[in-house]
């Protein structure tokens, strides 16, 4: 059986592009390597959202929360219930290895079986690939690039690497839930100016008070078991470690779309081409949709802008055919 369109990844723009198909009534499958939302999955336990709930719904479906920025506990029962309400179809914890055109028609080969489909959606986010240190030690065990609650640290001494957002809601609650000593490694001169600017004071003071402390213009260049060395302005300087916890962003997957033939930009953000109108990219019959149209600016698209990708997409699916 040929799909009229094949969608890869169950975050909630894959999720809203499923929903659209279905009003559509075009035949589609969704494809995720992981499980339903995998990226907010992964977010810590205790996060709480920058946008309100009624921004995040997708297909009609209410998004009720305690408050008016939900919670991940709540993100994750939320997007549950959509993927419900709609019954929407979809293959989980399946990884796409190939794509080709052959005909005018994709082959497309995962991990578990093989598929055609007239048209493929990409809507594979970019929390998988961490941008590494790329310094001795990286590979330690202790080393982290992903965070997702503060009790294993308790009475550690860790460092976070990074200022942004992330970066400073993790050295934030590590301090406040126990850890023996929480450093915050920063390449730049200050705290990142996008950072909430509800939780920009607290973290300045803290490192006033030295509760924190936080060394700035300074990179990590080797990690061992029971230390990291930090290159200052002044000097290298040993600091006594348990943990490393790098939250220092996340990157689309380049490679598997140029794989595909999707060209990238030149630009410094690596930008995929695509047309705004469609969001079809240059490989006739392959759409982009969410944050990974933005290349390495992940900070452009979001789940509430990022919505409206769904229904362009089928709306010109629907039009050709």
């Amino acid at each position: 059986m040929i799909v009229d369109v094949l969608i890869i990844g169950a975050g909630p723009i894959g999720l809203a592009c499923g929903i659209e198909a279905e009003k559509a009534n075009l035949s589609y499958v969704i494809l995720d390597k992981g499980c339903l939302v995998n990226s907010l999955y992964n977010y810590p336990k205790n996060m709480t959202f920058f946008s309100t709930s009624d921004r995040l719904e997708i297909g009609n479906v209410p998004f009720i929360s305690h408050n008016p920025k939900p919670v991940r506990a709540e993100a994750l029962e939320y997007f549950r219930r959509v993927a419900s309400s709609w019954n929407l179809k979809m293959n989980l914890y399946e990884k796409v290895d190939v794509i080709e055109k052959n005909n005018g028609v994709f082959d497309i080969a995962s991990d578990k079986q093989s598929y055609q489909a007239r048209n493929v959606v990409l809507a594979t986010g970019f929390y998988d690939l961490p941008y590494l240190l790329n310094v001795p030690g990286e590979d330690l065990s202790k080393v982290k690039h992903y965070y997702d609650e503060p009790h294993p640290y308790y009475n550690m001494d860790v460092a976070v690497v990074g200022a942004a957002n992330s970066a400073v809601d993790v050295a934030l609650e590590l301090y406040r839930k126990g850890a023996k000593s929480v450093s915050m490694i920063i390449r730049e001169k200050e705290i990142n100016p996008r950072v909430k600017y509800w939780v920009r004071p607290d973290i300045e003071n803290r490192i006033k008070e030295e509760s924190i402390k936080a060394y700035f213009n300074s990179n990590i260049t080797n990690i061992t078991e029971t230390s990291i060395f930090v290159k200052t302005p002044e000097e290298e300087i040993e600091i006594e470690n348990d943990f490393v916890l790098a939250m220092t962003g996340y990157q689309p997957n380049f490679s598997f779309l140029e794989k595909i033939g999707i060209e990238i930009g030149t630009d410094e953000f690596k930008t995929p081409v695509y047309s705004p109108e469609t969001m079809e990219s240059n490989v006739a019959g392959v759409y982009l949709a969410g944050v990974i149209c933005g290349g390495l600016k992940t900070n452009t698209w979001f789940i509430e802008n990022s919505i409206v990708h769904a229904s362009l997409i089928m709306s010109d699916i629907k039009n050709k055919e």
